[in-house]
C-alpha cells in the first residue's frame, strides 16, 4: 500500500487505509542508492526524487502528454479551468496534451507509476507518496505576484455549532478527507495529538469524506460535526458560491504549508521534461481561467522538493508514516 501509518490503522466504520497494488513496476536499474524511494528508482544526487534512468531506452517521449490535477469535487469544472493551460502546453511542447480527470488520489499515483500519466498537480500531502511510489519529480507550484504561496489547515464546524474550541471536539466526530492528504488528515492528526492531547478514535470519532470539497459541503449542510480542510479550497468554494461564509466557522488555523506541487514522470525524455517546465513558467496568467479560479495566484514558481516539503515529511514522521509502495 502507498502509506503505512500507525495512526491510520484505526479509522471509523472499517475505513482503513486501503492498500494499492500495481501491474507494472519501474524499469530495472543498476544497483543504486534510493533512500525511501520504491525499488527500481535511483537517487544518486540525494535530492530525494527519482533520477532519470541511465539507459535511454527507458526514457519516455509521448506523442500525447497526459496531464492531471489533484482530485476535486467536480472534475468537469477543472477541465475548463485548465483548458487554456493545456493549449499553451501543447503549443510549447509541439505535442497533443490531454487533461485526465482523476477521481481519487490513489488513481493519480497509479496512473503515473504505470506510465499512463506524464504531468500532474499533486496535493501537498500526496507529494511524498507520489515522489516515493510513482516517480514524480516536483518542479513548480502556484504563487502570488510577490512570491508568497501556501495555505493553512483549518478545522471548521457549522456556524451555530456548540463546538467552540479544539477541546470541545472530545466525544465528537471529525471528518478527514483521505489518509494521504496533508491538511485533510496528516497535519490535523499530528496537531490534535501533540498540541491538544486528542487521539483519533479514542478521544474523538473519525470519518473520511474523500475530498476537501465533500468535507466543506458536509459541514455547511451539518452532515459533519467538524472537518479538517485546506482553506485554499474553502476560499474557492466561497468564491464560486457553493457554500456561504455564514454557514461555517473556523476553530483552528495552522501555520502555512506549501500548496499543490506540479511535477512530471521521472522517466520522461529530458528534452520533453524541459519543454513541459517551460510551458509552466511561460504561461500567461492575465485574463486566464486559472487566474479567475485561483485569484490570489498569478504565476508558477520553481520548488525544491527536498527543502520545500521538509515540513510535510516531518508531519509524516510524527504520524508514524512510512511509504510502502507494494
Amino acid at each position: 500500500m502507498f502509506v503505512k501509518s500507525l495512526l491510520a490503522t484505526a479509522v471509523v466504520s472499517g475505513c482503513a487505509l486501503v492498500g494499492m497494488s500495481f501491474t507494472s513496476t519501474p524499469a530495472a536499474a543498476d544497483h543504486c542508492p534510493n533512500g525511501t524511494l520504491y525499488e527500481g528508482y535511483c537517487d544518486r544526487n540525494n535530492d530525494l526524487v527519482a533520477d532519470l534512468p541511465l539507459n535511454k531506452d527507458d526514457w519516455v517521449s509521448p506523442d500525447t502528454i497526459i496531464f492531471s490535477y489533484t482530485p476535486v469535487e467536480d472534475p468537469a469544472v477543472y477541465a475548463k479551468v485548465w483548458d487554456g493551460f493545456i493549449k499553451h502546453m501543447a503549443e510549447v511542447t509541439g505535442r497533443d496534451v490531454v487533461f485526465f480527470p482523476v477521481q481519487s488520489y490513489a488513481a493519480q499515483y497509479e496512473a503515473m507509476r504505470s506510465g499512463r500519466l506524464h504531468v500532474a498537480g499533486v496535493n501537498t500531502g500526496g507529494n511524498p507518496v507520489a515522489v516515493n511510489c510513482a516517480g514524480l519529480v516536483p518542479f513548480a507550484m502556484m504563487a502570488a505576484a510577490d512570491g508568497s504561496y501556501g495555505y493553512e489547515m483549518e478545522i471548521i464546524v457549522p456556524a451555530d455549532s456548540p463546538i467552540q474550541s479544539m477541546a470541545d471536539l472530545k466525544g465528537k466526530t471529525l471528518a478527514f478527507t483521505s489518509p494521504t492528504s496533508n491538511s485533510g488528515f496528516k497535519a490535523p492528526s499530528a496537531i490534535l495529538q501533540s498540541k491538544f492531547g486528542l487521539e483519533a478514535d479514542k478521544d474523538f470519532k473519525t470519518t473520511f469524506s474523500g475530498k476537501h470539497d465533500n468535507s466543506i459541503l458536509g459541514v455547511a449542510n451539518k452532515d459533519y460535526e467538524a472537518a479538517a480542510i485546506a482553506n485554499s479550497v474553502l476560499k474557492r468554494m466561497y468564491d464560486r458560491e457553493l457554500v456561504k461564509p455564514e454557514q461555517i466557522r473556523t476553530i483552528y488555523r495552522s501555520a502555512t504549508f506549501p500548496t499543490t506541487g506540479y511535477g512530471y514522470a521521472h522517466n520522461l525524455d529530458p528534452e520533453v521534461a524541459a519543454l513541459i517546465q517551460q510551458a509552466f513558467f511561460t504561461y500567461p496568467w492575465e485574463g486566464s481561467e486559472l487566474k479567475a479560479e485561483f485569484q490570489a495566484e498569478d504565476r508558477f514558481i520553481s520548488i525544491d522538493y527536498k527543502f520545500d516539503w521538509q515540513v510535510i515529511r516531518e508531519i509524516d514522521a510524527a504520524n508514524g508514516v512510512t511509504y510502502d509502495c507494494k
